[in-house]
């Protein structure tokens, strides 16, 4: 994923996945926070990537080893801190917490690697396999990237220390599974835990509701009310969804979002982890790419959204072109700042008022220690720090979703509390979906280009389809 800084270009969060997106899109002691000034933190460029390859180790187990949790008797300890919190909310929140932890132990010093995500997915692979990794990384949850890591030995399980620090009260095992694996790297949601997220998010509608109230609508209460909301938004030379889809994976928000609404969650949920036991042929799947394409050829999106960048296209919206776009709650900052008390956000609509809330979803990136890490306790410490209770007060104060202790959070009316109930009741009502790209070690490439070529009409939705069930039946039948 992916949701901060002025509408400048940068390379998009997903997810991230995001993812999640990733794509995805997370302080301690109030104490050390009135020393923010005083906690100066170490920025390397990004040419000090770690050292030469050399062949990666073998998979890691939890050590039986007693953890030290006094992060204060660890002596002089340089921490190596690889982050892709790079927009505003994001790296505000990252420069708070660091200049805490460094005010509260002068002895850990923190040098910090910030990279986009698209950077930091390309070099984190080299990084790991390297002689010199670095001691903390954010890894996208994905099997292409942690999963893979784990197969490789590259991250150090924190069973030990979610034990030691009490990481199984802080978060539910909802939360936990979106960074556990077996530790052969085969099965996603179950296992070991390999790291901690500090944010929630949930893709929805964000829209601008001056332009809705021109337009004599209200926020739409059903998929129907928010069709015709799109139709009355074209006809008025409204864009009335904001898109641009050249980096490929935003298409695969849009396309979670309208699969929500017709296809059962359970289904999603057996695809994105890539269990048996489902099939991408069936007649909810190629209701969902039908409709996708027909918002094509009914013009809703903007024009040469295959052409534009996602940030081009989240920073159009910001600046009052458009109506409605459909993205990841790590974006609320940002498009705070530009539209103000215009911007809202709202969960996508079912097919009733009262139908049981359906979204794409899930955590932030996980903040991981890499298995060479020669700093192991003070890396645990540093994460038990900017994601505990007092952290998760500075994410909201940042204009993040913390994905812990969100119902805790006191904010005021608008945009921010509009995500904060979104993500409570979606989790509430159990309503949260994986990020479809989590599927297969391939499908993030298999499902971007996919769905690039359906919405160009060169794929048809049955097509469409056909590639993605033969990547994920050849993957689920051979990880069995």
């Amino acid at each position: 994923m992916t949701p901060e800084k002025p509408l400048t270009a940068e390379k998009p969060q997903p997810r991230e996945a995001g993812t999640p997106t990733a794509h995805r899109r997370r302080p301690h002691r109030v104490g050390a926070l009135a020393l923010l000034a005083a906690g100066a933190v170490a920025v390397c460029s990004a040419a000090c990537a770690p050292g030469s390859s050399a062949p990666p180790p073998a998979a890691s187990k939890p050590s039986a080893t007693a953890v030290r949790t006094d992060a204060s008797a660890l002596g002089n300890v340089t921490l190596t801190v690889w982050d892709q919190e790079v927009r505003g909310g994001q790296a505000a929140q990252m420069e708070k917490l660091n200049a805490a932890f460094q005010a509260k132990y002068p002895n850990i010093k923190l040098n910090r690697v910030s990279r986009s995500f698209d950077d930091l997915n390309t070099t984190l692979r080299l990084a790991l396999s390297g002689n010199e990794p670095p001691d903390v990384v954010e890894a996208n949850n994905g099997r292409s990237a942690m999963g893979a890591f784990v197969k490789a030995g590259q991250l150090r399980p924190l069973d030990d220390y979610a034990e030691a620090y009490g990481w199984k009260q802080r978060y539910p095992e909802s939360v936990l599974r979106y960074s556990r694996y077996s530790a052969d790297g085969k099965l996603f949601g179950e296992g070991n835990l390999y790291g901690l997220p500090q944010v929630g998010e949930v893709v929805g509608l964000f829209y601008n509701a001056a332009k809705l109230k021109r337009l004599g609508l209200e926020p739409p209460r059903t998929w129907a009310e928010f069709e015709t909301a799109l139709d009355k938004a074209k006809a008025a030379g409204e864009v009335p969804l904001q898109f641009g889809n050249l980096d490929k994976w935003p298409a695969v928000h849009v396309f979670g979002t309208v699969q929500g609404r017709t296809v059962p969650p359970g289904q999603i949920g057996t695809l994105a982890f890539g269990r048996k036991g489902a099939s991408w042929n069936t007649p909810e799947n190629v209701k969902a790419a039908e409709q996708l394409v027909s918002w094509v050829d009914k013009g809703y999106f903007a024009k040469g959204f295959n052409g534009q960048g996602y940030d081009a296209a989240w920073q159009a919206f910001g600046k009052g072109q458009g109506v409605f776009l459909i993205a990841g709650t790590w974006l609320l900052a940002d498009l705070q700042k530009a539209l103000g008390a215009d911007l809202a956000f709202m969960l996508p609509p079912g097919a009733t008022p009262d139908a049981a809330p359906v979204a794409t979803g899930g955590t932030g990136l996980p903040f991981a220690v890499t298995a060479k890490s020669p700093h192991p306790d003070a890396a645990a410490a540093y994460i038990d720090f900017i994601t505990d209770a007092d952290a998760m007060k500075v994410l909201t104060e940042t204009g993040n979703l913390p994905v812990a202790d969100t119902a805790a959070q006191t904010v005021a009316e608008g945009p921010q509390k509009d995500v904060f109930t979104a993500f409570g009741t979606v989790t509430g009502k159990d309503g949260l979906v994986p990020y479809l790209d989590y599927a297969t070690p391939t499908f993030a490439d298999t499902l971007g280009a996919a769905l690039q070529d359906l919405l160009a009409k060169k794929a048809a939705p049955q097509e469409f389809l056909a590639t993605l069930e033969k990547d994920y039946k050849t993957f689920a039948e051979s990880n069995g």
